[in-house]
């Protein structure tokens, strides 16, 4: 193990969590491809190797640390742009069965290349917006785990993300400034769309100290039928 091996491991230890060398492997490839990738599109700002370690490997494990992984069979990442935290999280929890749904074709292409790359099974790179996937039977209600990485303000999250979680199953969106305020904002769409806050948790990065949220939304029944609205409604007329 090198120095950023070493250290990310040293992070992810009190969590319970080990890597294998075949994990690091991974790790790895996954930055070479983003890195590779990200000269011929606007993937990531963030591309040196300790960096991608610790802003995008590690800040997508942090779910983990309080989401029980190991009981979650089904996850749907939605507007997963580069692949965080869907990708990082299939590879330290191989029995994942992962969904990544984004809508644009181009990053599709690149974490189809990406999950090839990386030898990960039970993957499907969906092409398709949130409000029309969300629609169809395979996808509706049936997520044990939703997670969305800094993409839209939660009450609009909560339109785009909970009607693929089951009943009983969870919604993470992971933030970074303090989300107290789009948290109260957000408590008419929950209500409409059955669910309920349940957890918030606040944590920092090991180096960079900056501010990282995991709010956590349970599912409570399923979803209404008027709901995911159209395409592009959700964003401009949120639910309050």
């Amino acid at each position: 193990m090198d120095h950023i091996q070493e250290q990310f491991a040293a992070w992810l230890e009190p969590h319970g969590l080990q890597v294998t060398e075949q994990q690091f492997k991974q790790f790895d490839r996954y930055v070479e491809v983003l890195a590779d990738w990200n000269e011929r599109m606007n993937l990531t700002g963030i591309t040196e190797r300790g960096a991608v370690y610790e802003k995008h490997f590690y800040d997508s494990l942090t779910l983990s640390f309080h989401v029980s992984m190991k009981e979650v069979r089904s996850m749907a990442d939605i507007g997963s742009g580069a692949g965080f935290p869907g990708i990082p999280l299939k590879i330290m929890f191989p029995h994942l069965q992962l969904t990544i749904v984004d809508s644009l074709n181009k990053r599709i292409q690149f974490l189809q290349h990406l999950v090839n790359e990386l030898g990960l099974d039970g993957v499907t790179c969906l092409h398709a917006r949130a409000e029309e996937a969300a629609r169809k039977p395979e996808h509706r209600d049936q997520y044990d785990l939703v997670t969305a990485r800094a993409v839209a303000r939660l009450n609009v999250l909560n339109e785009f993300c909970l009607p693929f979680v089951r009943k009983d199953g969870l919604f993470a969106s992971m933030k970074g400034a303090n989300p107290q305020e789009e948290v109260a904002e957000a408590a008419r769409s929950m209500q409409v769309l059955q669910a309920s806050l349940m957890e918030e948790h606040a944590l920092k990065l090991p180096l960079e100290q900056s501010e990282r949220h995991i709010v956590i939304v349970q599912k409570k029944g399923s979803t209404p039928k008027a709901y995911p609205r159209k395409p592009g409604t959700p964003l401009k007329s949120p639910i309050v």
